[in-house]
């Protein structure tokens, strides 16, 4: 039948499979015709520098620290040129440079190092922080700035700066930092060019004078007296709107910028090549200033040190303050870590020498410490039965009337949203989604039970232990706190602060606010009182900094009321009363007694002890491996194989979702993910990072399809 296999159709031919293009016989460069390229890849297996020809076209714009584009397995790749050379190690042909993006030598020497370190110290790619430190090109920006006025940069070294020496006129004795004893010190050593390490506990409730921005900006302008530079990281933008107008004043608009990421891409462009032609010398910013490239670099600040905005959520997951040490080291300039309160890492710091403290006297704390009262703690129980179980006691409803009469309240909830969590009326059995097993909460326009994993609507039921159809709220957020205490006060201001919509200021006028750790808005004068509400959700967080980051927040928070020094106007001659409510006796839990004592290096210190005698972290290195059982198996035992580090167990966690559809993954059920912790058996040492780096890039070389988070230092548990 040959007429009916005639109307079979061919079979198509199979791709020509496209081959790398060759090496040129163009001429090449007469001078370090190698170069040296790092290239964009998230591939760890790739995490070092490939050897390219560089032709004699692009000789001048090839510049160490410059974008190009070179050929690599078939495909063009975007790289930076690190370094020129005269020999090549490889001894077959050389496939040339493609193109140089742009001559910018967006790369200094000192910064390609400490990518090299701060990627060895997180078992990371040096790839991945590169996109941490260099902002993504924009060429109008490279044609606005003008080119720096030294000398052409050549052969890699940078060329000296002329910098410019703060006026003596402009220079006083102590000012903010007279209250600290060490003070004065810090600033002498930081105007003779010296590079003193510090660990600064700054004092709360200063007037603006001599608060921690005017402090931060005494100690940058006596690192500018030496004619060094500074860098001063702080974790958001509303920090930045309060610390920049300070510097400019202090030093001069010219010779300040501010590099956050919500810039934009041309606006963050344009600021780090202000920096990097020299043209200011004080950066001030969010963690993604941490790598700035300051000319001279003197001082580096990491205000709050504490506050989880410092650490980075992409590979390999560094913290500024972290990254701030080794630039320190690296660079040979000062560096001054502090906050309200003090963090078991810094602390560890303290005890090894590594850092001096820089503290205020005791009797100075006291009485600038805010009064911090526990609701349902010694006589107020007897005047109050429910005080210690109600979510809002009669002494916190005294508080914010009382308050009010004068001027804003601050009311903490640590939570965002609605209704955080549902149990049963009945057996209080908390209610859970019957796709994922997530927790429920009520949510949206109008409010709906809805899974907060998967998102799926849980309207109705009935209880799965007593068959109750009758629910109750078992956590409320800001939302609803607002509009409960929006009822109990009528015709009073309300103002909510919390997720995507932060307040950064209130005025003098008597409003209620209710705002979540980390977006109380600033106010110049002070709160007349402040609320701390469900302390417990704090306290009973899966973090091994729970009681730390407890005692930070609500720390932040109790700063905010009005000082009681020369008849504050909104304390009315006293001081603002703090009172803190649903915990148990402040003598009981040391994060509530540090609160009350405003002692926050005692609890530090108290942590340090425990985990060194535990062997977590800082005293020990752990690693935290992220993914379903099966990959999270082969990598613990991967990472553990020659024995220099230990397991220390395996826990089931909340199931992986499926953004895309709104669901667990799977559609119909959820997907098993595993959490596994491994540790170095001694001190801190080399080994756990580069045993995590091994198998990232032994994971990469065999293309892995299960994801692995692998994180180290972590102390927050996966959601």
């Amino acid at each position: 039948m040959p007429e009916q296999l005639s109307l079979v159709p061919a079979p198509p031919a199979a791709p020509r499979r496209r081959r790398p293009a060759p090496a040129s016989d163009a001429p090449l460069a007469e001078r370090d015709p190698v170069a040296q390229v790092l290239i964009d890849t998230p591939l760890a297996h790739l995490d070092r520098p490939f050897e390219y020809a560089v032709p004699a076209p692009l000789d001048e714009d090839a510049r160490p620290g410059c974008r190009v584009r070179v050929r690599f397995s078939g495909r063009d790749h975007d790289g930076i040129l690190l370094a020129r050379t005269a020999t090549a190690e490889h001894e077959g042909r050389l496939a040339p440079l493609r193109t140089v993006v742009s001559p910018e030598p967006v790369l200094t020497t000192a910064v390609a190092a400490e990518l090299r370190l701060v990627a060895d110290h997180y078992g990371g790619t040096a790839a991945d922080v590169l996109r941490l430190a260099v902002p993504p090109r924009h060429a109008r920006a490279e044609r606005t700035v003008p080119p720096e006025a030294s000398d052409e940069v050549s052969g890699g070294q940078e060329a000296p700066v002329e910098r410019s020496r703060v006026p003596a006129d402009r220079q006083d004795a102590a000012g903010p930092w007279a209250a600290y004893p060490a003070g004065p010190a810090l600033l002498r050593r930081l105007a003779a060019g010296e590079a003193p390490a510090a660990a600064w506990l700054a004092l709360p409730r200063q007037p603006p004078e001599t608060d921690w921005p005017a402090a931060i900006a005494a100690a940058v302008r006596a690192t500018a007296a030496s004619g060094r530079g500074s860098l001063v990281v702080v974790p958001d933008r509303r920090d930045v709107d309060r610390v920049l107008p300070v510097l400019t004043q202090a030093l001069g608009s010219e010779t300040v910028v501010r590099l956050t990421a919500d810039l934009g891409p041309e606006a963050r462009y344009r600021a780090f090549l202000k920096v990097l032609r020299g043209h200011v010398q004080v950066v001030v910013g969010t963690r993604a200033a941490a790598f700035a490239p300051v000319r001279d670099l003197g001082l580096l600040v990491c205000w709050d040190e504490g506050d989880d905005l410092h650490q980075e959520p992409r590979a390999p997951y560094p913290h500024v303050r972290e990254v701030l040490r080794l630039r320190a080291g690296q660079e040979g300039a000062a560096l001054l870590v502090g906050g309200l309160t003090r963090s078991v890492t810094v602390q560890s710091w303290v005890e090894a020498g590594a850092v001096a403290t820089v503290v205020a006297a005791p009797t100075q704390v006291r009485s600038a410490a805010p009064r911090v009262v526990v609701a349902g703690e010694g006589l107020a129980e007897e005047r109050d039965a429910a005080a210690r179980t109600a979510r809002i006691p009669s002494l916190a409803w005294r508080t914010l009337k009382k308050g009010l009469e004068v001027g804003p309240v601050l009311v903490q909830v640590p939570r965002q949203g609605y209704v955080v969590a549902l149990a049963c009326q009945d057996c209080r059995a908390p209610v859970r989604c019957a796709v994922c097993q997530g927790p429920v909460g009520v949510t949206g326009q109008p409010p709906a039970a809805v899974c907060r994993w998967c998102g799926t609507g849980a309207a109705g039921g009935r209880c799965r232990q007593c068959g109750s159809p009758r629910r109750r709220a078992t956590a409320l957020g800001e939302r609803r706190t607002a509009e409960e205490l929006g009822r109990a006060f009528p015709g009073t201001r309300v103002v909510s602060s919390g997720g995507q919509h932060v307040v950064p200021e209130v005025d003098a006028e008597p409003a209620l606010v209710v705002a979540t750790p980390g977006a109380e808005p600033w106010c110049p004068t002070g709160y007349a009182a402040v609320v701390l509400l469900d302390g417990w959700r704090l306290l009973e967080r899966p973090s091994l900094d729970a009681a730390p980051e407890a005692l930070r927040r609500w720390s932040t928070a109790a700063a905010g009321a009005a000082p009681a020094a020369g008849g504050h106007p909104l304390a009315g001659g006293g001081s603002a009363q703090v009172v803190l409510c649903g915990v148990p006796p402040h003598g009981s839990v040391p994060a509530v007694e540090a609160l009350v004592r405003w002692d926050p290096a005692w609890l530090a210190a108290r942590e340090l002890t425990e985990r060194r005698e535990l062997g977590l972290p800082p005293v020990r290195r752990h690693a935290t491996v992220v993914g379903p059982p099966a990959a999270v198996q082969e990598a613990v035992t991967a990472i553990s194989q020659d024995g220099t580090v230990e397991l220390v167990g395996v826990v089931e966690v909340a199931p992986e979702r499926d953004a895309a559809q709104g669901r667990s993954a799977g559609g119909t059920g959820h997907r098993p993910r595993a959490v596994a912790t491994v540790r170095e058996p001694g001190g801190p040492g080399d080994a756990l990072p580069q045993a995590v780096h091994a198998v990232r890039a032994a994971r990469s070389a065999r293309k892995a399809e299960d994801p692995v988070r692998i994180m180290l230092d972590a102390t927050e548990a996966p959601g």
